[in-house]
């Protein structure tokens, strides 16, 4: 066999053989819907941290793909459960509060971008929401010796962008990620600031709404 012969034989068996695997590799891992649940600690920064302390994080949430390329949507509803401080009585309430529990119900959307490299995924994103925080305060009935524990609700708009890392195995990821909350209000008179890290996994759902292009 002469050869330029040989050399065009090995040609197409190298590329029969990396259309084949790039076949193979977007069947078994197509990027296209992810839904993605997550716990961890969001930790208040700023003049947050004056009167907020980290205890729980949660996050449900989903990646959307966009078109063919590696642009992805975001929505997801978090819930973050601080320790509170509230050495500043709200109008009304005589009382300070030490000890008690802040929670968020926040809604964000955002625009992800995503490159994997093998079985590893980086990602970043930024988006924008909002919702609630609630805090507690302390109403006494003092002629029928009765403390009340209530809840304020604080509007609140937000701004977020984040980044993560995630691993493939299998038919779903697993994933850290961390952001940066800002607070476009304020909790207690003072400005809400926090960082989020949460560990997760996303199943892959690509099957049961895209079909695979070969």
């Amino acid at each position: 066999m002469k050869l330029h012969s040989r050399f065009f034989l090995s040609t197409s068996l190298l590329l029969s053989f990396y259309k084949t695997s790039h076949s193979q590799e977007n069947t078994l891992r197509p990027d296209k819907f992810y839904t993605m649940s997550s716990a961890g600690l969001s930790f208040p920064v700023g003049g947050s941290s004056a009167f907020m302390r980290p205890k729980f994080s949660t996050t449900l949430g989903a990646n959307i793909g966009i078109g063919d390329g590696r642009l992805f949507l975001y929505p997801k509803v978090s819930l973050h459960v601080f320790g509170y401080d509230n050495p500043v009585p709200d109008h009304g309430f005589i009382f300070e509060l030490q000890r008690g529990r802040a929670t968020t119900y926040l809604l964000n959307l955002a625009l992800g971008y995503r490159q994997i490299v093998g079985k590893f995924a980086f990602y970043g994103f930024f988006g924008a929401g909002g919702g609630f925080v609630l805090t507690p305060r302390v109403e006494v009935n003092d002629t029928e010796d009765i403390a009340v524990l209530t809840n304020k609700t604080n509007r609140m708009g937000i701004i977020e962008p984040g980044a993560g890392i995630e691993y493939n195995i299998g038919a779903a990821n697993v994933f850290i990620e961390s952001s940066y909350m800002y607070g476009l209000n304020n909790v207690g008179n003072r400005p809400f600031n926090a960082i989020p890290f949460t560990i997760g996994i996303k199943p892959n759902l690509s099957r049961l709404f895209y079909k695979n292009k070969e």
